[in-house]
């Protein structure tokens, strides 16, 4: 298929369509509501449903109803959005449910800015609502890139049983980059006859399916969450998704970026090998789970003197970082976290200051 042009928000909509996706709920908010206008219109075309929601709280729910049911199904947010599913989000984990879930994230906290940012970080991989539980968490640095994830995302929601999250921010949502759509992708729901609620018909056995997160009983719940817990040690073995940039020379600083920090730090590490200063750095994609053996293996280099981890808030993903690294190198923060976002000429400037102390 020949490349098209399309905005990120646009973009995602139809790689929802094109993953099987048949059903969508939202509720609109900057920077992603281009997803809903854009859905809005398409999934009429493919006997689709998009309802729009009274509130995010609701959209929660239809989600976690449409995901006990087995069907492809994905909301799209922001910010504040997501913090109002992430009641709904903890029972759709608890309960074993496929749902795929877009963060096109705003800056924060409250209701903050719309501008481009990354200060969901911690509310995207450290679980967000209430109880044991993880989210598979993908972060694109482009469009064609949010296009792979969110097909990907729903294949992954199914074979984990749990929700995934992409996490963008303003800027990839807004952005127009041309783009191609895998063909030949799988859009049958995997596996849902063992244990959605979705009727009797297509079932080889009489086993009646109980979607649910109530656990009463102590050895239960600890069975169970014992249960999510293997699922989320098996995503660290067959999930980790990075990118290594100038890691095979010796580099005299490394830097850790995601998303649309990341791309602007390639600009950066290229104007600085020109002049002859070597940098090298590790792109996370998959946030949760963290590259930790990346990281800390590109941090231990013997040329590596510093860590800077570079990020669109006031230093979240650093901690992750500085734990992969173990205290065998500084490692510090920069970034803008008020929905600026730092120029090549700043970065280069920061790094050269680390190396000049």
């Amino acid at each position: 298929m020949a490349k098209v042009l399309m905005k990120g928000n646009e973009a995602i909509g139809e790689a929802a369509i094109r993953a099987g996706c048949k059903n969508y709920f939202a509720y609109p908010i900057t920077p992603q509501s281009e997803v809903a206008e854009y859905l809005a219109k398409r999934m009429p075309e493919v006997d689709g449903v998009f309802v729009q929601g009274e509130s995010e709280v609701a959209v929660g729910y239809m989600i976690f109803g449409a995901a006990g049911c087995g069907e492809r199904v994905m909301t799209t947010s922001s910010s504040p959005g997501i913090s109002l599913m992430s009641e709904a989000l903890s029972y759709i984990a608890g309960a074993r449910c496929p749902a795929v879930f877009v963060n096109i994230m705003r800056g924060g906290p409250g209701l903050g800015g719309i501008l481009p940012s990354q200060g969901d970080y911690f509310q995207a991989t450290k679980g967000g609502g209430h109880g044991d539980y993880r989210l598979l968490v993908m972060a694109p640095e482009g469009v064609q890139e949010a296009v792979e994830m969110t097909m990907k995302a729903f294949n992954l929601a199914e074979k984990y049983r749990g929700p995934v999250m992409i996490l963008g921010d303003g800027l990839i949502g807004q952005m127009m980059e041309p783009v191609e759509f895998p063909e030949n992708f799988d859009t049958t729901p995997t596996n849902k006859d063992d244990w959605a609620t979705s009727g009797m018909d297509t079932r080889k056995s009489d086993k009646k399916n109980i979607v649910k997160s109530l656990f009463l009983d102590p050895k239960a719940l600890n069975d169970h969450n014992l249960l999510l817990k293997s699922n989320y040690e098996r995503m660290k073995q067959e999930e980790i998704l990075y990118e290594g940039y100038n890691t095979d020379a010796d580099y005299k600083v490394l830097i850790v970026s995601y998303g649309t920090m990341s791309r602007v730090c390639k600009t950066a590490i290229d104007t600085m090998k020109a002049q002859g200063l070597e940098i090298g750095m590790i792109r996370p994609q998959t946030l949760f789970p963290f590259p930790e053996k990346a990281v800390h293996e590109a941090a231990v280099k013997a040329s590596c003197s510093h860590v800077v981890s570079i990020e669109l808030n006031m230093g979240q993903m650093v901690e992750d970082v500085d734990r992969c690294v173990k205290g065998q190198r500084p490692v510090t923060w920069y970034g803008e976290c008020g929905g600026d976002i730092p120029t090549p000429e700043e970065i280069i400037d920061h790094v050269k200051s680390l190396l000049n102390n």
